[in-house]
């Protein structure tokens, strides 16, 4: 029987090494500019809010078993290919445009805050009641957290001034979130009122043109 672990495990081994693999870079091509320092800063802070968050708001999903082979070989190294950013920036030493820099910067920062609040209203709200959640930051997108996470790596990828990673988060977002997104609708049309939901939301980006729902006051 082959052994197994729980898929959040060689995400956490992904996210664990991102600061690591970042600093074995800049030594490596002797690379310590200003742009490789806002990097190894951006996603190395990412990366320990990931694994804060896991401690404290954990994604169910990432409790699934999966053999030890399948969660290297379909996640973790599938994962990996965020670590061409870092990589990329610090053997090419590329002149990042300062108005690269604050856009990346600002996408970045879009990003963070969309995924861990979101990630953190859904979790709580969950702990209260079960059902749908069309409020807060679900109010006009089903999946803030998604649209958060690929602003963030959008960033990292500005950043990194190179193309290859807007190819790997463009991969990631056909190959696994798209496809979650569409099971995740699947799942939540059996609840009540999720027809009406939407209607009025975005899958990913969020529908501004149609007026958020307000929750119905009950005596």
């Amino acid at each position: 029987m082959a052994l197994t672990r729980p898929t959040g495990l060689f995400i956490n081994v992904h996210k664990a090494l991102v600061i690591p693999v970042t600093v074995a870079a800049m030594l490596t091509f002797g690379n310590f500019s200003t742009a490789m320092w806002l990097y190894l800063g951006m996603h190395g802070t990412y990366s320990i809010l990931w694994l804060i968050k896991g401690r404290t708001y954990p994604d169910r999903r990432f409790a699934e078993q999966v053999p030890i082979w399948i969660g290297i070989v379909f996640v973790f190294f599938p994962l990996a290919g965020y670590y061409a950013a870092p990589i990329l920036l610090a053997w090419l030493h590329p002149d990042v445009p300062a108005w690269a820099v604050g856009l990346g910067v600002s996408i970045f920062t879009f990003g963070i805050f969309l995924h861990y609040v979101s990630d953190a209203q859904k979790y709580y709200t969950l702990q209260v009641r079960s059902g749908l959640i069309d409020t807060g930051l679900f109010a006009r997108t089903r999946n803030p957290n998604y649209l958060g996470e690929i602003l963030t790596y959008m960033g990292f990828a500005i950043i990194s001034w190179h193309w290859v990673p807007f190819v790997v988060n463009f991969a990631w977002i056909f190959g696994f979130f798209i496809r979650n997104m569409i099971k995740k609708d699947r799942s939540m049309s059996r609840l009540p009122g999720f027809a009406a939901y939407r209607a009025r939301t975005g899958m990913l980006l969020p529908r501004l043109l149609r007026p958020a729902a307000r929750p119905v006051a009950v005596d």
